[in-house]
């Protein structure tokens, strides 16, 4: 059960908890946990036909591509969370155009249900510029694009995005 694995007592009422095929119940005051997959959204910003992908600055996956995007807060819509992580990641104020994908993405010893748009700049005159937890922000040509990305969804996002705009990238 991913993230509960290690859990024994009920976050309520400390009691100990019963495992269930699908989640963790707790017999004193009934509370039942379920290791659900994090809600995630990621970009693809395009100019000039070239995609933004941001360097990680953190764990997981340090100092490896990724898309702009990042985590849901509690009751944030998708679109939300999407124009408020690429504000805080590269100082971009962005409006989603078209969902493109939505799989599960291996986090750690979780799940994330990754959504992910194609965005475009509401000022595509602004730079990019690195913040949060990005390092470096590059533009990338479809036959550019890095051999190995943070998180493996998002080969098949990049795929899908290049197949959209010119021929398969060469590796």
């Amino acid at each position: 059960m991913g993230i509960l694995a290690d859990w024994r007592y009920c976050p309520r009422c400390a009691a100990e908890l019963r495992i269930e095929p699908d989640h963790l119940a707790c017999r004193s005051c009934g509370g039942l946990y379920w290791a659900n997959s994090i809600p995630g959204v990621q970009g693809i910003l395009e100019r000039d036909g070239r995609v933004m992908l941001a360097r990680r600055a953190r764990e997981p996956r340090l100092g490896h591509w990724d898309l702009p995007g990042g985590f849901l807060h509690e009751n944030e819509l998708p679109e939300d969370g999407l124009r408020r992580e690429f504000l805080e990641e590269t100082g971009l104020e962005i409006e989603p155009v078209r969902l493109l994908r939505i799989y599960l993405e291996p986090y750690d010893e979780r799940f994330v249900f990754s959504v992910s748009w194609v965005v475009r700049d509401v000022d595509a005159t602004r730079e990019p510029l690195a913040a949060d937890d990005v390092a470096e922000l590059r533009w990338f040509a479809p036959e550019e694009l890095p051999a190995e990305m943070a998180f493996p969804g998002q080969v098949g996002v990049l795929r899908e995005w290049a197949g959209s705009t010119s021929p398969e990238p060469s590796r």
